[in-house]
């Protein structure tokens, strides 16, 4: 067996629809600092005061909607990556799968990794963008866990390729049949973040919010900014598609109450778009490269429903890239390069700006 693997991670997801499941994942998801960043106590305070006495109950439902014979769809979607990209690569490199949390833990995957023989791994976090709550935490925890279960094992991780054009193909690939649908607007609708989380992951302090249009304004601050980098998946995306300015937005969904988020909000686009002319609509996802909670029950399903209760004529929510061959074909050219000996970045900014900040 080669002493070269591919590690791929990805968020995770209960092991069943079940209240008791979702609470445990919740637990271990919001309990984690880089996601509910505030003092451990607090952070204690809010879960078992708060969150987690009504959340999973509502979670638990939502999860009803798209639970699949199979499982999760995250999941499921995953593991048929996992399997294209090993068949792809052949004797290569083997390919394994872990999550951020739930089951299919890193640390158990990193054991058997260590078991395997294996003595280098790529690490490859399923996020396009940097946030600390999403590709930050998935590093992180992938090097804590490996000094604990296989220490000598060398790690070299992907950075965020949000921009990278072969992601921006591969992202076209798959989303072209459906831009030819007649529609009115292309929405891009975005995970959200707290807006300090910007704030927070500006090594100069004096960039992000700050500076007049400060994500079109070159700055080594773009190496950990979220908005920034969603802002140039967006505009690389409908320059290759040719999409015209007035006919695609940008906004963000998923948030939890009390302090700013990145606006503006999808559910209130869906609900303004069609008083605005924008009746037919197409909604891609591109924070996410495989279908999930987010994008099935949240987008496809609630938003679907607000956007067409609000005077909507046509809602199209754009599949991710999922496990479809131009996305197959997008990791491998990355594993390969990395095999070659190449850098192992899709990323057009300057490596030694990216830094670790979630603890900061």
């Amino acid at each position: 067996m080669s002493k070269r693997a591919v590690l791929l991670v990805n968020l995770g997801s209960p092991d069943s629809t079940s209240v008791p499941d979702v609470r445990r994942y919740l637990r271990e998801f919001l309990g984690d600092e880089r996601v509910l960043d505030v003092p451990a106590a607090l952070r204690w305070l809010l879960l078992e005061g708060i969150i987690l006495r009504t959340r999973p109950k509502k979670s638990a439902h939502a999860y009803e909607q798209i639970w699949t014979p199979e499982g999760s769809p995250l999941i499921v979607t995953s593991k048929k990556t996992r399997d294209k990209l090993a068949a792809d690569l052949g004797s290569e490199a083997p390919v394994y799968l872990a999550m951020r949390y739930g089951s299919l833990s890193i640390a158990s995957v990193l054991a058997k990794i260590a078991a395997d023989g294996i003595e280098e791994i790529l690490l490859f976090p399923q996020y396009p963008h940097y946030a600390m709550s999403s590709w930050e935490t998935v590093v992180v925890k992938v090097h804590e866990d490996a000094a604990k279960v296989a220490p000598s094992l060398k790690i070299t991780s992907v950075q965020p390729f949000y921009e990278d054009a072969d992601y921006i193909e591969a992202l076209y690939q798959v989303t072209a049949p459906h831009l030819t649908q007649p529609h009115d607007l292309v929405l891009f609708s975005y995970h959200g973040i707290p807006v300090r989380h910007l704030r927070k992951g500006d090594s100069s302090k004096a960039h992000c919010t700050l500076v007049k249009d400060c994500c079109n304004t070159c700055s080594a601050a773009h190496a950990t900014c979220y908005k920034a980098q969603v802002t140039k998946t967006t505009q690389a995306f409908v320059k290759r598609a040719g999409i015209p300015a007035e006919k695609h937005a940008l906004s963000f969904q998923s948030r939890l109450a009390g302090e700013p988020w990145l606006t503006p909000y999808t559910d209130y686009e869906l609900k303004r778009l069609p008083n605005e002319g924008k009746k037919r609509i197409l909604v891609m996802t591109p924070a996410f490269v495989a279908d999930c909670l987010e994008t099935l029950e949240e987008i496809a399903g609630e938003g679907k429903e607000t956007f067409m209760h609000a005077g909507g004529e046509m809602f199209q929510h754009v599949p991710c890239l999922n496990d479809q061959p131009p996305y197959i074909a997008f990791l491998a050219g990355r594993v390969r390069a990395w095999l070659d000996g190449q850098t192992p970045s899709a990323s057009r900014t300057e490596q030694s700006a990216l830094t670790l900040v979630g603890s900061k």
